[in-house]
């Protein structure tokens, strides 16, 4: 009988890229060729060869200065095709419903695709302006308090490697980060605060509450944000308050960690 506990002797390299990527995925953040090498069992030939493959086609990148490779903004869409199959969505639904009836604003969850966010569900509180992040709607991540709660939760390498330089930066009102520093400090200020905000960087006159949820791995999965208008009172830390059991309540649904920082 044919031995079926290894992989097809034809496609050993497919093999060899998909634990490449399953470890990548699992790291708290980018590491050496070399390590890649020696948890896999695999010569460092091949994975010169294979993780160069992976970087030509946005899998991964490499961080020259560290000598680290890490996943690209292709891992993302993968996450983000996986999103917009409906888990997610289905799990957080209700949820976010919840979270709109107890704040009374909108509130929405989304994912990170490349340096976009992806918004999948919207929860449309009564008496609420209409907002940009309807479902299907993609956004520039670093503007969002969806995508700043998610990428403070990346490791900065990470992060480096998604925004290298000014150009990286969309623009829709004037405001937030348009360079790597004012991102970092900003990133900062969310891992401080265990939550983010932005005020009138997607739409003047609106501002937002995000939180991020991660997966068993620590790798910020989603997030969960809540959008009002701008002149309405409103307490950012209980909004962030009302947020975060959500947040961990969905992490917990898909066996996660929950709540990001808090």
């Amino acid at each position: 009988m044919p031995d079926t506990s290894s992989p097809h002797p034809q496609v050993p390299a497919a093999d060899q890229t998909l634990r490449i990527l399953s470890l990548l995925a699992g790291q708290p953040g980018p590491i050496a060729a070399r390590t890649v090498a020696a948890q896999l069992g695999v010569p460092r030939s091949s994975v010169y060869h294979l993780l160069a493959t992976l970087e030509a086609h946005g899998y991964v990148v490499h961080l020259p200065a560290e000598r680290r490779w890490g996943l690209g903004t292709a891992a993302f869409e993968l996450a983000g095709g996986y999103a917009r199959q409906q888990p997610l969505a289905l799990l957080g639904r209700t949820l976010i419903a919840a979270l709109a009836d107890r704040s009374g604003e909108s509130a929405h969850l989304a994912v990170m695709t490349g340096r976009d966010v992806l918004y999948l569900v919207e929860e449309r509180a009564p008496r609420r302006p209409a907002l940009v992040t309807d479902v299907g709607v993609r956004l520039p991540a670093h503007l969002t308090a969806s995508g700043r709660s998610m990428l403070a939760a990346l490791p900065r390498e990470q992060v480096r490697a998604l925004y290298p330089d000014a150009a990286s930066f969309a623009d829709r009102t004037g405001r937030g980060p348009a360079r790597p520093r004012e991102l970092h400090d900003v990133l900062r200020r969310v891992r401080a605060d265990g939550y983010a905000t932005e005020d009138g960087e997607v739409t003047l006159g609106l501002r937002s509450v995000g939180v991020a949820v991660r997966d068993h791995t620590g790798w910020p999965i989603a997030a969960l944000a809540v959008t009002y208008p701008g002149d309405t009172p409103q307490q950012v830390a209980a909004l962030a308050d009302l947020i975060a059991p959500a947040a961990a309540e969905l992490g917990r649904r898909i066996g996660g960690r929950g709540a990001s920082g808090r």
